[in-house]
């Protein structure tokens, strides 16, 4: 690793560190710029999972007073056995793909999580109306999130870059009522859904680890960095500026194609 390519993936995972922590997005940043450093697509993928997921798993702590709760985790444990399996599919799927196919998938990858990102202000807005209506969910409805849940883990062991935002559409739909608790949740499902793709990625050594070290620091650095800033930020500005930077590597890898 060359020390400019060190000093590039440092910067890059503590601004990545520091967007997650304010309005997520730092895939946008880390994942690019490993492959900017010469990373094989798939290898630059893996690596960049291990490097960001302590930030997430950081982020169970801060919520671990919405967890409690024996009625919560009955009502979703469907949901985490499901993640373990999708996420394990995934990993293995993305292993299995060949660095040229999953570097032509890249771009689209990109313009999904772009979109997704972009209308994450709608789509929790939506929530919250949902949760001031105290919905609740069916049978049938519960059923029908298990198995969106297996869809979108499978996404997360695959790629990952916006799930958090289709997980907090499905705890609405199965009539999660606070919004701190849904969000709980999904931090800890999105926790455990890379946890099994790291497991995997690990053993099969797709992980560089001189740059993934690096990184998590950096990014350990950024989150702390930017949840101290937090509440002084206007994070519409910020998410604006993450749509915009996804915006500009999804341009720049179909142009690259």
């Amino acid at each position: 690793m060359h020390l400019s390519h060190a000093a590039l993936l440092f910067v890059a995972a503590v601004v990545a560190g520091g967007l997650n922590s304010v309005a997520g997005g730092g895939g946008f940043i880390a994942f690019p710029t490993l492959i900017f450093t010469g990373m094989l697509p798939i290898n630059a993928n893996a690596t960049n999972t291990v490097a960001l997921w302590p930030g997430t798993v950081a982020s169970v702590g801060a919520y671990r007073r919405e967890l409690e709760g024996r009625e919560k985790w009955k009502m979703l444990m469907p949901l985490f056995i499901v993640t373990i399996l999708g996420s394990l599919v995934g990993a293995r799927l993305l292993l299995k793909t060949s660095q040229s196919t999953f570097m032509r998938v890249v771009p689209w990858l990109l313009l999904g999580a772009t979109l997704t990102f972009a209308v994450g202000g709608p789509v929790s807005n939506w929530i919250r109306r949902r949760a001031e209506r105290h919905a609740h969910a069916s049978l049938a409805a519960l059923f029908a999130v298990t198995l969106l849940q297996l869809a979108v883990a499978v996404y997360i062991g695959y790629f990952g870059a916006g799930a958090g935002i289709l997980m907090l559409a499905l705890l609405a739909v199965m009539g999660m009522e606070n919004i701190h608790t849904m969000n709980a949740f999904k931090t800890l499902l999105a926790s455990l859904a890379n946890a099994i793709a790291i497991v995997t990625f690990v053993l099969a050594g797709a992980v560089v680890w001189p740059q993934a070290i690096l990184m998590t620091v950096g990014a350990a650095l950024g989150g702390y960095g930017g949840a101290w800033y937090a509440q002084k930020l206007d994070q519409k500005v910020v998410r604006y500026l993450v749509i915009a930077i996804g915006a500009g590597m999804t341009t720049y890898f179909f142009l690259r194609k």
